[in-house]
């Protein structure tokens, strides 16, 4: 159901790791859609060379998992 936003998330965290502004599993980018009233974001403690869309965190905006099995971002609520 998220998978474009999923698949934004995906590239734009591995664009992190190309540009050199991440160590190993720290920081991340999230994108909110407001309209959908959800947040997708990169799952805590998940390697860059192991990320995919499929991996990409899908929150409400109070914090619930709407999509996905992994731990969110620690900079979630």
């Amino acid at each position: 159901m998220y998978e474009e936003l999923k698949e934004q998330v995906c590239r734009a965290n591995l664009a992190l790791v190309e540009h050199k502004l991440v160590i190993f599993t720290w920081g991340n980018v999230s994108q909110i859609d407001r309209k959908q009233g959800v947040v997708a974001i990169k799952p805590s403690g998940v390697d860059y060379d192991e990320l995919a869309p499929d991996k990409i965190v899908v929150l409400d905006l109070n914090g619930k998992i709407i999509e996905g099995n992994l731990r969110p971002s620690s900079d979630t609520p």
